[in-house]
């Protein structure tokens, strides 16, 4: 199979693997299914992502809602190969507090042409609570338009 032959099953090891550094790596979340227009995101909730009164702090809710915005659009089954895309805007709503547990971000590709696309996102917790929800904007970065991405090594 060349580089250019999508994956007969795209596993979530190999998403994971695309995220496994800089930011997204430090908030530690994982890909539970992703494929094109889909995504769904979990997360265990541990003390680092508290904030000062002891509950999920907004910013890592916003981190997995602008994630999960993104990745609908972004899904590529192509080995060694990466489609990225900007946040142009983003809306957030926090509706839930979460002390710990698990919570998961479901995103969800809406609308949009070839290089910019909007998502829904929302974030619950092991309940199906609605701890989160939001709306984006986001723009393919450029050869990120071709389904078949860039080389991984552009990150």
């Amino acid at each position: 199979m060349s580089s250019l032959e999508p994956v007969p099953e795209y596993t979530m090891a190999m998403a994971n693997e695309k995220f496994s550094i800089g930011f997204p790596a430090l908030i530690g979340f994982e890909f539970l299914e992703w494929r094109d227009g889909h995504v769904l995101l979990g997360l265990q909730v541990q003390d680092r992502h508290l904030n000062l009164h002891g509950a999920i702090h907004g910013g890592v809710l916003a981190t997995l809602l602008d994630i999960a915005g993104a990745c609908p659009g972004t899904f590529c089954p192509y080995p060694g190969r990466i489609r990225k895309a900007l946040t142009l805007s983003m809306t957030t709503t926090f509706t839930g507090q979460a002390r710990g547990g698990y919570i998961r971000a479901i995103g969800t590709r809406r609308a949009g042409g070839s290089r910019i696309y909007n998502t829904s996102v929302d974030i619950v917790d092991e309940t199906d609570r609605l701890l989160a929800f939001g709306e984006g904007t986001f723009r393919l970065r450029s050869g990120c338009d071709d389904p078949r991405g860039i080389p991984a090594t552009h990150l």
